[in-house]
Formats: structure tokens, sequence, C-alpha cells
């Protein structure tokens, strides 16, 4: 019965390509992927049995061809397509070059100008939290003041750098 079967997938599949074609491609929406599948399930059909009876020989191999289709999806969707490999090869060197680096010395040196002509307190908060990575609350301790003094003049001086940088 299975060669049977077998014989008489292949000769419907050969008689209505072009409508199972158009069936599947609706499915999985691509008709090149329709195609591939129906080829597929030819050379399936060719090299393995078919077990049982065939009731709906059309709705058989449309539903054999979109499970190869989805098959197909599930392998090329875990593989990298030559685009991204392009782009990766593409990426440039991500240290900075010399003018770059120079750029970020002077943008440092004036942050520093600027940080300097901070009242002292203030400076030496911001010089705790933000370069020295401490917390506000241990800001609070080692300056003898309370956190709400530590938040009142961080905010200060975050007001002050960002006045003169949209200035500059």
């Amino acid at each position: 019965m299975s060669e049977e079967a077998r014989l008489l997938l292949i000769g419907y599949l050969t008689k209505h390509y072009g409508t199972l074609k158009q069936r599947i491609a609706r499915l999985v929406g691509n008709n090149d992927l329709a195609s591939d599948a129906l080829h597929d399930a030819w050379l399936r059909l060719k090299t393995h049995e078919v077990e049982g009876s065939i009731q709906s020989p059309g709705s058989y191999l449309v539903r054999m061809a979109i499970n190869l289709a989805v098959n197909v999806q599930r392998r090329q969707s875990r593989s990298v397509s030559i685009e991204e490999i392009d782009a990766l090869a593409d990426l440039s060197d991500p240290a900075p070059g010399p003018a770059q680096t120079a750029e970020s010395r002077e943008e440092m040196e004036i942050l520093i100008q600027w940080v300097e002509r901070m009242p002292a307190r203030r400076r030496d908060i911001f010089i705790l939290v933000h370069w020295e990575g401490v917390t506000q609350e241990e800001a609070a301790q080692r300056m003898g003041c309370s956190k709400r003094t530590v938040e009142y003049e961080l905010k200060h001086a975050h007001d002050q750098l960002t006045a003169r940088m949209s200035r500059r």
C-alpha cells in the first residue's frame, strides 16, 4: 500500500504543481519558499515510503510542504546572513584616534577648570561622588554634613556645569 500511496502523491504533485505552489505560497508568504518546499516534498516522496492511506493527496502534500518550509525557516533564522557578516567585518577600530583623544583631553581640562572654580565644599562633594565613586551617604559622613546638603551641592554643581556646557 505504501508504494501505491507514494506513486499517487508523486503523480498528484506533478499534475497539480501550479495549484499546490499557489496554496503554499499564500500560506508561507513567499513564492520561492513554496517552490523549494514542493521540491523538497517531491524529493522526500522519491526517497521515503509513505505509511497509511491518503484520503486527500492535495491536503497531504500542502501539509508536508508547509512542514518542510517551516523547517527551512527555522534553520535560516538560526544562521547569520551574509549582510550581518559583512556588517561585523566592516567594524572600524573602536579605539579613539589621535584627534578624538586630543579633543577628549581638551574637554577634560575645561571640566577640571570649571570644577576648580566651584566653592570648596561643592567641589569636594562633586569629586567624592563623581570621580571617587562614593555614595552620597558616605560623602556626607566624610564631609561632616547631612545627605540633604550633599544632594543640594550636587544639584547646584550639575546646574552650574550644564549652564557652562550649554554656553560653550
